[in-house]
């Protein structure tokens, strides 16, 4: 249950003003959501998925009992960000892919 029923629009408002990769306007959306008031009741847990041309969810995120759920998947957002796409090439072709230094990674 939403604590008011312009915590929609407001998501929404902030996920078609914004530009950029496809997770970002998703997280900055529940940020707005969240500013605007959020659920009713105390949230404990926050998650995102997102399916691109890989044919599998190359974003899925989630975050369990927090105190800032949120919060705490935004930043860990801006840390997946960062390598999805060296993890995107390696699950296409290992070969092509960075090397991470572990046991295979010949």
């Amino acid at each position: 249950m939403l604590k008011d029923p312009v915590v929609i629009e407001k998501m929404i408002q902030a996920f078609e003003s914004s530009e950029g990769e496809l997770e970002t306007r998703l997280m900055g959306a529940m940020l707005a959501g969240l500013n605007a008031g959020g659920e009713a009741g105390p949230v404990h847990s926050a998650g995102i998925a997102v399916a691109r041309s890989s044919g599998w969810a190359e974003t899925d995120l989630r975050i369990d009992w927090s105190d800032q759920p949120i919060e705490d998947l935004s930043k860990l957002l801006q840390e997946w960000l960062i390598q999805r796409d060296d993890y995107v090439i390696r699950g296409i072709d290992p070969s092509k892919s960075p090397a991470y230094g572990v046991p295979g990674d010949e």
